[in-house]
């Protein structure tokens, strides 16, 4: 038996728009929710008695909706679909939410894994970004999921935001350390079209391309310190806590994607629905391109024998590292892997 599939429902539903957020999202409301969930569990009917041991709720804010909502999902994804009792099932959170109540009701419906919208602990930061919760709420929604009995818990950390410094990003390394969480997610900011950001961009109070390099190295560095590994260009976890469900992404496991904007790669083909839940299709995927610009995405990086080309000067250079059976980035490589890959592929 080769692994089992991972399951990824799209919730679009936010409280309010982040100035740097490019995915697809629409205000909250109650009524236009229970709609959506209503068709989310209708599509699960399309694909019954599919095998997962990974659900991952993503957004948009899933923590938007009222417990009983998320709840309604997942009973309705274990009555369609065979779920593993080991499964992990993630629900991203926005601390800005009292979610103490909400994470009673996630454990019972069998959530055990939280990922928290947290992007800096230091408060200027975070209002620059749109985010109003302290971090104190970070700390309280992290609290509050332990209390209910969710242990496996991640924090995004946003590297290059708008008036963040070396310094600043010492402090938000201090609350890490005093959350003890065992998970990481550390994204380095890219304005994106059509977001405010990107209107702004001459105007925010951005760190160089180069200060960013560092902070990046410094990330990885720190975060080592505290027992977290990189295990992927911008994930780290302490041993046993690397999440399952993303890692199939990188591995070409095939995952299906339910929801508004939701992708797949399920039975060789890629697809996804498209903002009126129409599937569209995307062609094969799982070519040997895909396996080597998604599995050099890991810090294990692939099997030698897929790239072609001559990689000693990048290794030379410290960018790579190369075994007897596998090639894999550095982290100062992972700054500038996708000019490299670009140059290592065959096409």
């Amino acid at each position: 038996m080769g692994e089992k599939a991972g399951l990824y429902i799209h919730i679009p539903f936010c409280a309010s728009k982040c100035p740097y957020c490019d995915f697809y999202s629409v205000k909250y409301d109650k009524e236009s929710a229970r709609g959506y969930v209503e068709r989310i569990c209708a599509e699960f009917e399309k694909y019954k008695g599919a095998e997962f041991d990974t659900v991952y709720l993503g957004g948009g804010t899933p923590s938007a909706l009222d417990s009983d909502m998320i709840c309604k999902i997942i009973s309705a994804a274990k009555k369609s679909f065979r779920i593993s009792e080991n499964s992990e099932i993630t629900i991203e959170c926005n601390p800005s939410k009292d979610l103490s109540s909400d994470f009673r009701e996630y454990k019972k419906a069998g959530i055990n894994r939280v990922s928290i919208g947290m992007q800096s602990a230091v408060k200027a930061e975070r209002l620059a970004l749109g985010r109003t919760a302290g971090s104190d709420k970070v700390a309280k929604t992290v609290e509050d999921a332990r209390t209910a009995g969710i242990f496996n818990i991640s924090l995004d950390l946003m590297i290059g935001t708008p008036k963040q410094t070396a310094g600043s990003l010492f402090k938000t390394f201090d609350f890490i350390k005093q959350m003890n969480v065992p998970h990481i997610s550390a994204y380095m900011l890219k304005i994106e079209q059509g977001t405010p950001f990107f209107k702004l961009r001459d105007k925010l109070a951005l760190p160089g391309d180069d200060e960013v390099a560092d902070m990046y190295l410094e990330t990885v560095y720190e975060l080592k310190k505290q027992g977290l590994l990189q295990y992927e260009i911008s994930n780290f976890a302490k041993p046993g806590f690397e999440s399952r469900h993303n890692i199939k992404y990188w591995n070409l496991t095939p995952y299906l994607g339910i929801g508004k904007t939701a992708h797949s790669f399920w039975n060789g083909r890629r697809f996804y629905y498209d903002r009126d839940f129409n599937i569209v299709d995307d062609g094969a995927g799982g070519t040997e391109e895909e396996k080597i610009m998604l599995g050099m995405r890991l810090s294990r990086g692939v099997e030698k024998t897929l790239i072609k080309k001559d990689c000693s000067a990048y290794v030379k250079a410290g960018l790579m590292t190369q075994t007897d059976s596998r090639i894999a980035f550095t982290p100062k490589g992972f700054l500038v892997s996708n000019t490299i890959l670009a140059d290592i592929i065959t096409l």
